[in-house]
């Protein structure tokens, strides 16, 4: 890494990390774990060695560090998960230590499903369901904690501006919807039936834990830190 090029910046954002879509076999795990744990523990160990360090970091995270919760509301201080995700989110921000003992901010960005039709998740899904093929995951009774493109964007800005907001945010909306409810909105915007449900074993006999973790989980979380500092959503619902 170019060291001096990071030097006498006022702010650094750092969303890398190695894509968690697809069959988590045991080489995937260690790609996920190693590319947000090491990848985040260099670039922090770096920052805090800068005779001028950036005031602020901001780092990646994710809303997997809570586990599946059913229909629990969940803020910043709500118990942590144990599974997989929930690990490595939990060691991913721990890397981030180094800045912070330097007396740089770090604010871990707990980012949910970002949705925007021009990519991620979102942009593959629509295929299907304007076909009328989509449907909900499993018995559609997860929750699914979601932000804008535009929003995160905006949420990022956000940290890095106001001093005050440090530690972890959760990036979300203030209304999560269920997997069901989500289906049905995606389905009438599109004017399309949503019709084939994804049966759970199916989803875990092709993706494993992945599914487990990812589709099946229920998240309901609340963006308490984001609400206090009056963020401005573009897109609540």
């Amino acid at each position: 890494i170019d060291r001096q090029a990071l030097a006498g910046l006022d702010a650094v954002v750092h969303l890398a990390g190695e894509n968690i879509v697809g069959r988590w076999t045991d080489r995937k795990r260690a790609a996920i774990r190693r590319s947000r744990v090491k990848g985040t523990a260099f670039l922090a160990e770096v920052l805090a060695s800068l005779e001028r360090p950036p005031r602020v970091f901001a780092t990646a995270s994710a809303i997997g560090i809570y586990g599946d919760r059913g229909d629990e509301i969940l803020t910043e201080d709500s118990a942590l998960g144990d599974d997989f995700l929930a690990s490595v989110c939990r060691e991913w921000e721990g890397a981030a230590a180094p800045a912070a003992e330097n007396g740089i901010r770090v604010v871990n960005l707990r980012f949910g499903l970002v949705l925007d039709p021009s990519g991620g998740v979102l942009e593959k899904m629509l295929p299907a369901f304007r076909l009328g093929l989509g449907g909900r995951i499993g018995d559609g009774s997860q929750y699914v904690s979601w932000i804008s493109l535009d929003d995160a964007v905006e949420a990022v800005k956000l940290a890095l501006r106001r001093e005050s907001l440090g530690g972890p945010v959760n990036v979300v909306s203030p209304n999560p919807v269920t997997n069901a409810q989500f289906t049905r909105i995606l389905a009438r915007v599109l004017s399309r039936p949503a019709l084939l449900p994804l049966p759970k074993r199916v989803l875990l006999a092709l993706l494993g834990d992945m599914a487990r973790e990812m589709l099946l989980a229920s998240q309901r979380v609340s963006p308490r830190n984001l609400n206090r500092h009056e963020f401005r959503y573009r897109d609540s619902d």
